[in-house]
């Protein structure tokens, strides 16, 4: 019985976040732009991902069987223990 209001109140804290943009603290900036590099980064830059975090899938997808090539480390279990 106590479990349901515990609950519902972790669904309810959960619910009350808030979706505007993100800004830096009252008082705060963002960090200071590397070196080499003009001017500061927006919050929205910092949280997107580089290609080398997200790459792209570069994987062909197969549209038929085909017969797997001989695999040298595929070896049989030896008997030794």
């Amino acid at each position: 019985m106590r479990c349901l209001p515990v609950s519902a109140l972790f669904l309810l804290l959960a619910a009350c976040g808030q979706s505007a943009p993100l800004k830096p603290a009252a008082g705060q900036q963002l960090p200071p732009a590397p070196y080499g590099r003009e001017g500061t980064e927006t919050a929205e830059n910092l949280l997107k991902p580089t290609p080398q975090s997200a790459p792209e899938r570069s994987v062909e997808l197969r549209k038929r069987s085909e017969k797997r090539l001989q695999d040298p480390f595929d070896l049989p279990p030896s008997d030794e223990e």
